[in-house]
């Protein structure tokens, strides 16, 4: 798929079903991430690498950026305000990836604190970054993402198989999103042997709105692609949605198939067979 990229740093349409996180310390998990058919690739330098390999995974993941051929590729750096957070910065301004996702985002000023020639991602993961995620999704980045487990552990709350104790933070970051045109992720899903439960994970996130989801192992990427793309059923009807307001262009509302629809009905179905384009580009 084309990299084009507009002013948020996002791409044209946003590939982002499955956004696969990679130890930035691990030479092997490196390589392999580059044979992987996750969306976008983020190399971590912040939670996944000890405090004593940090310089390494900085120098390998500066070497790496512009090896993952069209994928997108995102780099988790440490909180700006850290010991290694300006030493990140600068290596990855040099580096180039399509984005710095940057840690602990809690306010405009954490944005601006980092501001620079790449393009920004902020993750979601605190109570304060939930109250302020509105200025954040204004603030100039190009995507949110949900740190599922960090805001668990700062709201002092269980986890949940529902997680609906997270349905409030969901729908506030979502609409945030929304509300500015850039993308939103849900986060990452721990049990790396519970196929059925990460299934069941991904399409609440799909029904809640995300673009996608956060990914912890390579065995997780089928599954989050399949369920974030549109069906054959979803695509046959939103073509018979698209040609039924073609045949009808003076009107705003349609019977079709026992259904009312709408033309911002038209306006989704549109959308969806343009992901499904681009899904089928990138096979």
């Amino acid at each position: 798929m084309s990299k084009a990229l507009n002013r948020n740093g996002m791409a044209a349409l946003g590939l982002r079903r499955s956004v696969l996180f990679v130890p930035g310390s691990g030479v092997k998990m490196l390589e392999k991430a580059r044979t992987l058919a996750c969306d976008v690739v983020v190399l971590d330098l912040e939670d996944s690498v000890a405090p004593q390999a940090k310089q390494t995974a900085r120098d390998q993941v500066g070497a790496a950026v512009g090896t993952f051929g069209a994928r997108e590729v995102v780099v988790r750096i440490n909180p700006v305000g850290s010991q290694w957070g300006r030493a990140d910065l600068a290596a990855m301004h040099k580096a180039g990836p399509q984005a710095i996702l940057l840690p602990k985002v809690e306010s405009p000023a954490d944005v601006a604190a980092a501001a620079g020639p790449v393009a920004l991602w902020a993750m979601i993961e605190t109570p304060r970054a939930v109250l302020h995620v509105e200025e954040i999704a204004a603030s100039g980045v190009g995507c949110l993402v949900m740190g599922t487990n960090d805001l668990l552990k700062a709201i002092c709350a269980l986890s949940l198989a529902d997680r609906r104790n997270l349905w409030a933070a969901f729908g506030q970051t979502v609409m945030a999103a929304r509300a500015y045109g850039i993308a939103v992720l849900d986060g990452v899903y721990n049990e790396i042997g519970d196929d059925e439960g990460f299934a069941e994970s991904c399409k609440q996130a799909r029904a809640f709105g995300f673009d996608g989801k956060s990914l912890i192992h390579p065995r997780q990427i089928e599954v989050c692609n399949r369920v974030f793309a549109p069906t054959p059923q979803e695509i046959a009807k939103a073509r018979r949605i698209v040609q039924a307001f073609a045949e009808n262009p003076s009107k705003g509302a349609i019977a079709l198939e026992g259904e009312m629809v709408e033309r911002l009905h038209a306006e989704q179905a549109r959308r969806l067979l343009a992901l499904a384009e681009a899904i089928e580009g990138r096979a």
